[in-house]
C-alpha cells in the first residue's frame, strides 16, 4: 500500500531572508521542496523592528540570490518601508512553495533516514531539512523584571515601536549594542529623557578618512574572512554587534555625546531590590573599551591606507567628549521618574522542534558552514555561519548556495544507494 504520509526530498524552516535564498538555489536545481513559516513570509521584517529602523550597512551590500539591490541610493541605508519593498521584491521573484500560517512543531530522524515532520497541519516526511529560522527566537528579559513594578511598562526591542507609543515620563533602556543604541537614540531625539545601562558593546567609526568604514573593510577582504580564519574563531559568534547607524544619510554613535546633551548614562544593570535598580559601576570602563575598538578599527584601515599607497584624508583619533565624573551605582526606581524600561539585550536561540544530536551546552548548532554532523540537518541564516555576513543580506545567498550544493549531492548519493538496493534485493 502506498505510504499515507506525505512526503518532500527537502523541509525548509522559515520564510525570512535565509529560507527564500535556499528556496531560490534548490528551484534552481529542480529539487522539490516546501518552505515552512508559522507566521507570514519575512514576518521579522515586517513586525518585529521599530518605525524608524534602517539598515546599518550600505546598500550596495544587499545582494539576495538573484536580486541585488538596484535602487538609485547605494551608498545610502534603506529605511523599514524600503527594507519591506526590496524584501516582497526578492520574495515575488523567488516564488517560493510557501506554507504560511504552518508552524514546524517537531523534526525527528526516521531508523532507515530521513527526517519526520510534524506540522501544526499534520505530518510529513522529508530526506533532508533546513533550519533556516535564524539564530535570534526567544527575547531575553532577566528574571529580576518579575520583581518590577506593575506600573512600569516593560517591552523588548523587538515591540518597541516609536516614542508616542510609550507612557510620559523617562525611559530607561537596559542594553547599548545596535539595537539598545539605536532606541535610545530614536528616544533621545524626540525628547525623551532618556537613561541608557550600558554594557561591553563595542562601536565603530560610520565614515573614516573620506569613506564608509564598510567600504574601506570590505576592500580589505574582512567580510570573506571565513570565521575559522577569524582571531576568535567560532567564539566571534557570541560577540555583540558594533553599534553605529545609518540613519540620516549614516553616522556615529556617540554615547559620550549623548551625555552632554543629557542623556542619563549608567553601567550594566545587575539588580533590583525592590526598591533601588543597581549597577555595575564599569561605566567608565565600557565607554573606554568601546572607544579602543572604534580607534582600533581605524588604526587597520590607516595601515592599509598605507601600505597600498592610497591617497585618501589624513587620520584621525577619537578623544572622549565627555567622561564620567561619578559612577553612579544605584537609582530609587519609584523616584527616578522612569515610567519604561526597554530590555535591549538580545535573543537566545530556540531549536526544541529539531531532535538531532548536533547541539552545544548552549543550544547553538554545531556545524560547519551550516552542515551540521547530523545527516541530512543543515543550518542557514546564523550569525558568522561562515562570514561576517551570514546572518545579513550580503553573504546569506553565497551561504545558500553552498548548502544546495551539498544538498544536491547527498540527494544524489541517497537516490544512488537506494537504486541498488533495490537492484540488489
Amino acid at each position: 500500500m502506498p505510504d499515507p504520509i506525505p512526503h518532500i526530498p527537502v523541509a525548509v524552516v522559515g520564510a525570512g531572508q535565509a529560507g527564500l535564498s535556499i528556496s531560490y538555489h534548490l528551484k534552481a536545481r529542480g529539487i522539490e521542496h516546501l518552505v515552512f513559516e508559522k507566521h507570514r513570509a519575512l514576518h521579522v521584517w515586517r513586525d518585529r523592528r521599530w518605525d524608524s529602523f534602517c539598515l546599518v550597512t550600505p546598500n550596495w551590500q544587499c545582494d539576495l540570490p538573484g536580486y541585488p539591490y538596484r535602487g538609485g541610493d547605494p551608498h545610502g541605508f534603506m529605511v523599514k518601508e524600503e527594507i519591506l519593498e526590496y524584501l516582497g521584491g526578492f520574495a515575488s521573484a523567488v516564488d517560493a512553495p510557501l506554507r504560511e500560517g504552518v508552524a514546524v512543531e517537531r523534526v525527528s530522524p526516521r531508523p532507515e533516514g530521513g527526517f519526520d515532520v510534524q506540522t501544526s497541519e499534520g505530518a510529513c516526511r522529508a530526506d533532508a531539512v533546513v533550519a533556516a529560522s535564524g539564530g535570534y527566537h526567544e527575547p531575553i528579559v532577566p528574571r529580576l523584571a518579575e520583581r518590577l513594578p506593575k506600573s512600569i511598562v516593560q517591552l523588548h526591542s523587538e515591540q518597541y515601536r516609536n516614542p508616542q507609543s510609550l507612557p510620559a515620563g523617562a525611559v530607561l533602556v537596559v542594553g547599548a549594542g545596535q539595537s539598545g543604541a539605536q532606541i535610545a537614540e530614536d528616544l533621545h531625539l524626540a525628547g525623551r529623557r532618556v537613561l541608557l545601562a550600558v554594557g561591553g558593546a563595542p562601536r565603530c567609526a560610520r565614515f573614516y578618512r573620506g569613506r564608509d568604514v564598510v567600504a574601506w573593510l570590505a576592500d580589505m577582504g574582512y567580510y570573506d574572512m571565513p570565521v575559522e580564519r577569524h582571531p576568535l574563531r567560532e567564539g566571534v559568534r557570541d560577540n555583540t554587534n558594533h553599534y553605529v547607524t545609518g540613519r540620516g544619510g549614516g553616522r556615529d554613535i556617540d554615547l559620550r555625546k549623548f551625555a552632554l546633551e543629557g542623556m542619563e548614562l549608567y553601567g550594566a544593570l545587575k539588580d533590583f531590590d525592590g526598591e533601588k535598580l543597581h549597577f555595575e559601576r564599569n561605566l567608565r570602563a565600557c565607554l573606554d573599551d568601546a572607544d579602543r575598538t572604534y580607534n582600533g578599527i581605524n588604526g587597520s584601515i590607516d595601515k592599509y591606507i598605507a601600505e597600498a599607497g592610497i591617497d585618501a584624508p589624513p587620520p584621525s583619533v577619537y578623544a572622549p567628549v565627555w567622561t564620567p565624573e561619578v559612577e553612579r551605582g544605584s537609582l530609587a526606581l519609584e523616584r527616578s521618574g522612569v515610567s519604561a524600561i526597554l530590555w535591549c539585550i538580545g535573543f537566545r536561540p530556540d531549536f526544541r522542534w529539531l531532535d538531532a544530536a548536533t547541539f552545544n551546552g548552549a543550544g547553538q548548532p554545531k556545524h560547519a558552514r551550516g552542515v551540521s554532523d547530523c545527516d541530512g540537518v543543515y543550518f542557514l541564516g546564523l550569525p558568522w555561519l561562515h562570514t561576517w555576513g551570514s546572518g545579513r543580506f550580503s553573504a546569506v545567498g553565497r551561504d545558500a548556495l553552498h548548502l544546495a550544493d551539498r544538498i544536491e549531492q547527498r540527494l544524489r548519493a541517497t537516490s544512488r544507494v537506494s537504486r541498488e538496493l533495490r537492484a540488489a534485493g
